[in-house]
């Protein structure tokens, strides 16, 4: 059984630099929008919408495939909201609700395949942009208000971590301060920890006895 762990937060908080002390033979990066990462490094991404372009292949089919062939047990959707966005364009002639249902699903499916079909000790992050709702509260950014009556992403994850930044520092919240979503169980993790992934993967398989990442 796989673990999957949602990473939010806005544009420039932190979500992929929170990868930089990954070497390329501990975690596999699968970028949904095809965009550099913002440091220096030899991890080299699966440049996702590219090969799906290419191919003439399904997104999710693409990660999904990725996933089971990876032989290492971290893995990285980054910036997972474009699956739903790139859904939507796709879609964006297709008259009807059931659009707003077919691409929840297929996003559910996603999260449902990396728990029931993925090998143990396997984590995949889903690192995702976040937005505001019309309470002032930080949620999982969707396509809007018909897709969010048919999907709570969070709802899905164990674990919600939050990026935040002052402009100094880079930080998760791994508790809900009652304006994010943010959770994880208890003692795994203090209130506010640095935003290195890495270090967040370590803890989190001793805190489930799973396999250390080699």
């Amino acid at each position: 059984m796989g673990v999957p762990v949602l990473v939010l937060g806005e544009s420039g908080s932190g979500k992929s630099a929170s990868l930089r002390n990954f070497k390329k033979d501990e975690v596999g990066v699968m970028n949904v929008a095809s965009k550099p990462l913002p440091f220096r490094t030899d991890i080299k991404p699966l440049n996702v919408n590219r090969t799906a372009k290419a191919k003439n292949a399904n997104r999710y089919d693409i990660i999904k495939a990725a996933i089971k062939k990876a032989n290492v047990k971290t893995l990285v959707i980054d910036d997972s909201q474009y699956l739903l966005a790139f859904d939507s364009f796709d879609k964006a002639n297709e008259i009807g609700y059931g659009k707003f249902t077919t691409m929840a699903v297929n996003f559910e499916k996603l999260i449902e395949f990396c728990i029931d079909e993925v090998e143990d000790d396997k984590i995949i992050y889903f690192l995702h942009h976040c937005e505001t709702n019309e309470s002032g509260k930080l949620k999982a950014k969707t396509i809007g208000k018909m897709l969010d009556s048919q999907l709570t992403i969070e709802g899905l994850f164990s674990i919600v971590l939050f990026c935040q930044t002052d402009g100094q520092t880079h930080e998760f919240i791994t508790q809900s301060d009652g304006f994010t979503t943010a959770k994880s169980p208890m003692e795994m993790f203090e209130p506010r920890i640095d935003n290195d992934l890495k270090m967040v993967d370590k803890t989190i398989r001793e805190y489930y006895n799973m396999e250390v990442n080699k």
